[in-house]
């Protein structure tokens, strides 16, 4: 399986205004903007550090998955959520042809914690032998920062000042996350049960 992020989180969405407040950072200096650069890759490396440990997708972007077996052919669960639409699903043979499927064959099934694509009939379309299919989506709480749930958004700016804080500490163990970042996502997290199904 393979997850691809087709699209990214543009500049203008992040809230560099927000993270410099909760750093108390000066404002009103010409030269007020030179840490942006670095504010921004704080905050963009918070967000991903906070989606992998949640499997949720804070900030709208679109993302094709392409994998070679259904899990189960009745519903196959999308690997992050909020997913807000699914965009195409292709199938792929052994020679790399392509077929669309057509939207009257399956449906996205809506959930905060486990979407799943459900057939229309009894089951999934069958994936070619050799073959692949292929599910464009989008998925994330919503474009702007404001759609995001204040936890969610605390614990970004939490992370993102942990990591400003400690930039040149390299003594920290791997994985190190603050105990408050943990408390405010921690009912966000998918618990993962049967040999890595989600539950």
């Amino acid at each position: 399986m393979m997850l691809i992020e087709e699209t990214a989180v543009q500049p203008a969405a992040l809230p560099l205004v927000e993270f410099k407040a909760h750093l108390r950072l000066g404002t009103g200096f010409s030269d007020g903007d030179i840490q942006d650069p670095v504010l921004e890759s704080f905050l963009r490396a918070a967000m991903a550090a906070i989606e992998a440990r949640t499997g949720k997708v804070l900030l709208e972007r679109t993302f094709s998955w392409t994998f070679t077996e259904w899990r189960d052919p009745g519903g196959q669960a999308l690997p992050v959520a909020p997913v807000t639409g699914i965009a195409s699903f292709v199938m792929r043979n052994r020679a790399d042809e392509q077929e669309t499927i057509a939207e009257g064959h399956y449906q996205l099934e809506q959930d905060m914690h486990r979407p799943v694509l459900r057939p229309i009939g009894n089951v999934l379309p069958q994936i070619p032998s050799g073959g692949t299919a292929e599910i464009s989506f989008a998925a994330g709480y919503g474009a702007s920062w404001d759609d995001l749930p204040a936890d969610l958004g605390q614990a970004v700016l939490l992370l993102a000042a942990h990591y400003y804080e400690y930039r040149h500490e390299t003594a920290l163990g791997e994985g190190c996350m603050p105990f408050g970042v943990s408390s405010l996502i921690e009912r966000y997290r998918t618990v993962r049960l049967f040999a890595g199904g989600s539950m």
